[in-house]
């Protein structure tokens, strides 16, 4: 598994914890948003940042897409 993609597994872990919902319900909003995407493409940038960091980045991009 590439980087990108153990990254991100870590941030749908991450914001399935702080949202307080299933492991398979972040991984579906993360597919129906295109936020797994985002966070692929983004992962030079955002592994490089702190956690509250990444879960705020990730919160906005979710909500722009609702």
């Amino acid at each position: 598994m590439s980087e990108a993609g153990k990254f991100l597994i870590y941030c749908i872990e991450m914001y399935r914890r702080a949202k307080h919902i299933s492991g398979r319900a972040a991984y579906e909003l993360f597919r129906s948003t295109g936020a797994d995407d985002y966070v692929r493409r983004c992962y030079g940038a955002l592994h490089t940042t702190g956690e509250q960091y990444i879960l705020e980045d990730i919160e906005g991009f979710i909500k722009s897409r609702r």
